[in-house]
């Protein structure tokens, strides 16, 4: 009877582990010191990546201040470009300079141009990406999309942004439906 309880007891902890945190059965994508943020999607496995393109000079590259590409984990892990309609459409970024601000630039996801974010060097010459998160810029991390892809077309139920606060480098976390 115990062993049975113990059991199920188990089986029900894993469900609700996997249910209540779901980001957690991803991979986290290696270590860089050009690392800005990741997002994973609830559908597979692969892990969007955004990196600080920066210069020989330790500038960012007034260009293409981000490079976005894939690692591609539900196939062989192998890194990969996006194409032109993941660039343009899903995961693509507009960037453009920050007037009077060296190595800033603001910009917003051409999927969602509701939240603008920055992209900068810090005090210490290491790039960050400052996002709203809670309503106010703090350093992003991660993003989690919960997609539902039941119908003709995918759509979002929600998104998670995990990072940590510039000042404090505290954990900072917000959930919301776009």
């Amino acid at each position: 009877m115990i062993r049975s309880f113990l059991i199920m007891f188990s089986c029900l902890w894993c469900y609700q582990s996997a249910v209540a945190f779901p980001t957690e059965r991803f991979p986290i994508p290696p270590a860089s010191a050009n690392r800005l943020f990741y997002i994973q999607r609830s559908s597979n496995a692969n892990t969007v990546i955004y990196d600080a393109n920066i210069l020989a000079n330790k500038s960012l590259n007034p260009n293409q201040p981000v490079h976005t590409y894939w690692i591609r984990y539900a196939d062989q892990g192998q890194k990969e470009e996006l194409n032109l309609i993941q660039r343009t459409l899903a995961y693509g970024l507009y960037t453009n300079k920050i007037k009077d601000e060296v190595n800033s630039f603001e910009g917003y996801f051409l999927a969602y141009r509701k939240r603008k974010f920055v992209v900068k060097l810090n005090a210490k010459n290491q790039a960050i990406a400052l996002f709203p998160i809670n309503g106010k810029l703090q350093i992003l991390e991660r993003v989690f999309v919960s997609v539902d892809e039941s119908g003709f077309t995918p759509s979002v139920n929600y998104i998670e942004l995990f990072g940590k606060d510039e000042m404090t480098n505290k954990d900072v976390y917000e959930r919301f439906k776009p």
